[in-house]
């Protein structure tokens, strides 16, 4: 998706009304009030009858649609809006939308970024010291009654001057990698290609990621290309003492994968605020007091989710009055 003029900028120079606006799925509450005040915009109902008689009826007139990362704006949904122009997605990912699809039509789309960045990288220093820790483990240990009994709750692993791998080193990976220089910690990492300059030691695939590392840090884009990047070849190479926290997408890593390989031992635990069905976590996970589960929380303070909404206002604000975004995606 370009971000060249031609791309970002409205092609229908006409004005653009509230009933050419329309909210798919849940959005941020600031975001849902503000389209309904300022733009007047249409909601499309979640499914069934009344989603197809709303399209009958109103497809061909959407020029703009507003959704979550989550969400987004689907291979059928996009077909039934003709004359949609740009997509305005609230989050720094965009893989439920389909990308394919609005490259090939010209429709621009926008994201977040850069205002999550350090709220998800705290969440993943969060996980990864309780990950490695065992942290949460420990506070049940203690809320349970079983410390009161006179047990010893068992030794966790250092979280410091570990040989730490990110998958990913884009804006989020490298404010997570900047926290763990804090721990000491040599930092590695892959992308599809090395960064000039980097201080960090680059591996050419994923796979040799994990083989040099003891925690593999996931931090990669969601989306068909990175779909199953963390396979079992790649969990393998983790090893029985190794760690993965993912902080990126579920779709990322073979759940199964992932679940065999804490069921085996082949790795010793996981850090997870992400999942492949969400809210749907596989049940196998859920008496592994090794794996440390979290509901996609990663951005989720007050503060970030602020900015997040503010910034997709500013992009349907500049669309509607300029026909340009702010943050087109690249």
């Amino acid at each position: 998706m370009s971000t060249d003029t031609s791309a970002s900028t409205r092609r229908d120079h006409s004005p653009i009304s509230g009933n050419a606006i329309v909210r798919v799925g849940p959005v941020n509450p600031t975001v849902a009030q503000a389209l309904l005040e300022n733009y007047a915009s249409l909601v499309l109902p979640d499914a069934g009858a009344q989603r197809e008689a709303f399209l009958a009826e109103h497809g061909s007139s959407i020029r703009v649609a507003v959704c979550s990362g989550k969400i987004g704006v689907d291979t059928q949904t996009m077909k039934r809006l003709p004359n949609l122009e740009a997509i305005v997605n609230f989050g720094v990912g965009y893989d439920a939308t389909d990308v394919a699809q609005a490259t090939e039509r010209g429709i621009p789309i926008s994201n977040t970024p850069d205002v999550l960045t350090d709220c998800v990288a705290d969440t993943a220093l969060g996980l990864y010291l309780d990950t490695l820790r065992t942290l949460s483990a420990a506070e049940r240990f203690v809320r349970n009654g079983t410390w009161a009994t006179g047990a010893n709750f068992p030794l966790a692993t250092r979280a410091s001057s570990k040989r730490v791998g990110i998958l990913g080193l884009g804006r989020i990976g490298a404010a997570i990698a900047k926290r763990l220089e804090g721990f000491d910690c040599e930092i590695h990492y892959h992308n599809r290609s090395e960064i000039t300059g980097s201080p960090y030691t680059y591996h050419p695939s994923a796979t040799a990621l994990a083989e040099a590392t003891d925690v593999l840090i996931v931090a990669a884009a969601g989306g068909p290309d990175s779909a199953g990047l963390v396979d079992a070849a790649v969990l393998e190479a983790i090893g029985p003492k190794g760690f993965l926290i993912n902080i990126a997408r579920g779709s990322v890593v073979d759940e199964p994968a992932l679940v065999a390989a804490l069921q085996s031992g082949s790795i010793a635990g996981a850090g997870l605020d992400v999942f492949a069905s969400e809210p749907h976590v596989p049940e196998e996970l859920f008496a592994m007091e090794n794996v440390v589960l979290l509901p996609h929380l990663g951005s989720g303070t007050h503060e970030t989710r602020a900015d997040m909404a503010s910034l997709v206002l500013d992009n349907l604000r500049s669309y509607v009055e300029s026909g340009e975004l702010v943050t087109p995606i690249s």
